[in-house]
């Protein structure tokens, strides 16, 4: 134990010695520890920043949805692909639906159908362009993560009327 204590002073006095002859040196060694303890700390932060507003930014979607289109949500080059897909119709959500009932272990709940486009939309005398407009049921409450703060969101008897708006 002597022995130790003996090692361990003697090695203090000689990095101490040292370090009073290469200031300079001890310094800026000191100097970049610091600034890689920094930079790494720096780093783990931002990238769990990016990670949370990724989150945020998918949560629109819902974690918890399934989306079923005919076509990629985002331009692709080999669009010829996706030309002779099969076009999804808004009968096929009354038979799953059912499929959906009659499977009560699923984690599924509902199929809800949309359809949208962009269009010009027009009314008396005014015009806006490039309007995005979506068509759905009245079910699309329950998959989507809107919050209908002013007005009203359509019920099941409007949904079902199919008036024109």
């Amino acid at each position: 134990m002597k022995r130790l204590l003996y090692e361990l002073s003697e090695s203090w006095k000689i990095a101490a010695a040292q370090m009073r002859s290469n200031l300079t040196r001890s310094t800026l060694t000191a100097l970049g520890v610091i600034i890689g303890i920094i930079a790494v700390t720096l780093m783990g932060t931002a990238v769990n920043g990016i990670s949370i507003g990724f989150d945020k930014s998918m949560a629109v979607l819902g974690d918890d949805v399934l989306y079923v289109t005919q076509w990629p949500w985002k331009p692709v080059d080999d669009w010829w692909n996706y030309r002779d897909r099969k076009k999804i119709k808004t009968d096929y959500t009354e038979t799953l639906n059912r499929m959906i009932a009659a499977t009560p272990n699923s984690n599924l709940v509902i199929a809800v159908p949309t359809s949208n486009l962009m269009r010009s939309i027009k009314y008396g005398g005014n015009q806006v362009d490039n309007v995005f407009v979506l068509g759905t049921t009245s079910d699309f409450i329950v998959t989507s993560t809107i919050d209908c703060t002013v007005g009203r969101f359509f019920n099941e008897l409007e949904s079902r009327g199919g008036a024109n708006v």
